[in-house]
């Protein structure tokens, strides 16, 4: 039987995971509605709160929220740390020594933020402890964090004027317990019977063909890679991240890994909906989020297909730093998918993209990671986005802005303004210091416009928790490791405390009553609007830097 195109197989793999995609929205939006507001506490629960001597039952306001998230972040970032400096000490070390501190931070604030960022090669840098209840368990809790975040802002957009946003606790610990631990561990079986490796392997010498020798190191790795990629983390069992065949053997495990990324954030629109009572309002978002996410695809798609760029011309494809095993197509997705969510994992060298292809990947970055955005930083990222498209609709015809009856006064848009000017911040100071030093410049592998865009998608990748790189920059060194672990912090914890006091600010209110003049906001018009915001507000921000990086470079390398 013939093998199946490049192109037809793509366009099977996008049907296919659509269906998926379509088939788990309800069901899985759903459940996570009900699990968020459920009355009742499981045993285990029960337990994890006698353990921690809090209040499962107990309704917080949005200070104490916020000092559950920041409080028990800092614990985390300590505890890792402390396991990668002394890791040489620890059991099944594999004879690793200890991280250098620079980047122990780097990493132990990498795994805290979702961000998954890696300046070291996992399987010659770690043993099997450390990214199992190091890695593994931040993996968990970090999407945790951003789950609950989400669902304390869709609490403040509900409440009846309590000032009340729920429990941190609670909502912490549901999500790992009954959300992301069951659909992991099916993950993790279903990853494991198409041929990723999971066993407790130290280096094994083979002969090679050549008549050489080669290590190979197995490991947990099918339970790590199932919430890497449904917790929208990212971080590789190996430095080749998804491209290893031991992570990612077969284009069926490629399809499913996708599939894992994208699951959860493109259902919880659905919870959105479930939880504000108004399910078109859930409607609203995810066409939102689809329609920005097909976009980005078509673009990258078409840059890399086209093969753009005199050297792809040259030789009739963009195949350079893609696996063979899954082709142009099926990297295109998969980089369109981690980079649209905050995972960023990868199964090809995005360093290796066309100019426009890899514009395209990082623009999808710096808007937000909102289409459809992270597990839960998604739809928090999203609904402020929201409140600033109805503050600009109030502002066109006149009237109060209102959000599902809540009002958008001062402190609301400030708050709402403060966290899209975060994460640029975090971004554009770090790339300033970068290029102001001589001896950072010097870890850039190129010049002219692809060094630039290289040290931007860095900055870009930290300070929006995403973790992929344009690998051609040389980051493992005392000031990349400390300037982007701060970006990471900066860039994940500054925007959720700013949900956190928006969440709170709106939970004070009353619902106003809807009348003929509230704008609706469930809409296809408003959608569009909502979706010009989310390209407009986030992406200005950042066109000069990107006319001076990707679309020099495209503008400059492509042929007459």
């Amino acid at each position: 039987m013939p093998a199946l195109s490049d192109t037809t197989a793509g366009l099977l793999q996008i049907a296919l995971l659509v269906a998926l995609l379509a088939a788990a929205h309800v069901p899985l939006g759903d459940s996570i509605a009900r699990t968020m507001t459920s009355p009742r506490h499981l045993r285990l629960e029960r337990g994890v709160y006698r353990l921690l001597r809090v209040d499962g039952d107990a309704d917080t306001r949005w200070p104490v929220y916020a000092l559950g998230v920041v409080g028990f972040s800092t614990v985390s970032i300590l505890f890792l740390y402390a396991s990668l400096r002394l890791q040489q000490s620890l059991p099944l070390s594999l004879g690793m020594p200890g991280m250098e501190p620079t980047q122990a931070w780097n990493t132990a604030v990498s795994f805290v933020t979702n961000t998954n960022w890696q300046s070291y090669s996992g399987e010659s840098a770690l043993g099997h402890l450390v990214q199992m209840a190091g890695l593994t368990v931040q993996n968990f809790l970090s999407a945790a964090v951003g789950l609950s975040v989400a669902v304390a802002l869709v609490r403040g957009l509900t409440s009846a004027g309590t000032g009340t946003i729920g429990n941190f606790w609670v909502d912490l610990v549901r999500s790992t317990v009954r959300v992301l631990l069951p659909m992991a561990f099916a993950a993790a079986v279903v990853l494991l019977l198409t041929g990723v490796v999971q066993n407790f392997s130290g280096a094994v010498q083979h002969a090679t063909l050549a008549g050489g020798t080669q290590s190979i190191v197995g490991g947990p790795i099918a339970s790590q890679e199932a919430i890497k990629e449904l917790g929208t983390n990212g971080g590789g069992f190996f430095n080749a991240n998804s491209a290893h065949p031991f992570e990612n053997p077969t284009p069926i495990s490629n399809v499913l890994e996708v599939f894992l990324m994208l699951v959860i954030p493109f259902s919880l629109p659905r919870t959105f909906g479930t939880l504000v009572g108004d399910r078109r309002q859930g409607a609203a978002v995810l066409a939102v989020m689809a329609g920005v996410f097909a976009a980005s695809h078509a673009v990258t798609l078409w840059a890399e297909t086209r093969a753009l760029g005199p050297v792809p011309q040259a030789v009739g494809a963009a195949l350079e730093g893609k696996e063979v095993r899954f082709g142009e197509w099926a990297s295109a997705l998969f980089a369109t998918a981690t980079t649209s969510t905050s995972t960023g994992a990868v199964n090809s060298s995005h360093d290796s993209y066309t100019a426009l292809g890899g514009g395209a990947l990082l623009l999808n970055i710096v808007l937000g990671e909102v289409t459809p955005g992270g597990v839960g930083s998604g739809l928090y990222g999203i609904l402020v986005l929201a409140v600033i498209t109805v503050f600009v609709a109030g502002l066109m015809v006149g009237r109060t802005p209102e959000y599902l009856g809540k009002k958008v006064r001062q402190r609301e848009i400030t708050l709402a303004a403060l966290y899209v000017l975060a994460t640029p911040f975090a971004l554009l100071v770090g790339v300033a210091l970068a290029l102001s030093t001589g001896a950072t410049r010097s870890a850039l592998l190129n010049d002219g416009p692809h060094g630039l865009s290289e040290l931007l998608y860095a900055f870009a990748s930290a300070s929006n928790n995403n973790g992929s790189a344009f690998a051609g920059i040389s980051v493992n060194t005392p000031f990349y490791n400390t300037s982007l672990g701060l970006a990471m912090y900066l860039g994940r914890f500054l925007p959720l405390l700013l949900v956190v006091a928006l969440a709170g600010s709106l939970a004070q209110q009353t619902a106003a009553t809807e009348t003929a003049g509230t704008l609706p906001t469930r809409t296809p018009m408003f959608a569009g609007m909502h979706a010009a915001v989310v390209v407009v507000v986030t992406g200005l921000t950042f066109f000069p830097a990107l006319a001076l990086g990707p679309l020099a470079e495209a503008l400059t390398g492509a042929p007459a």
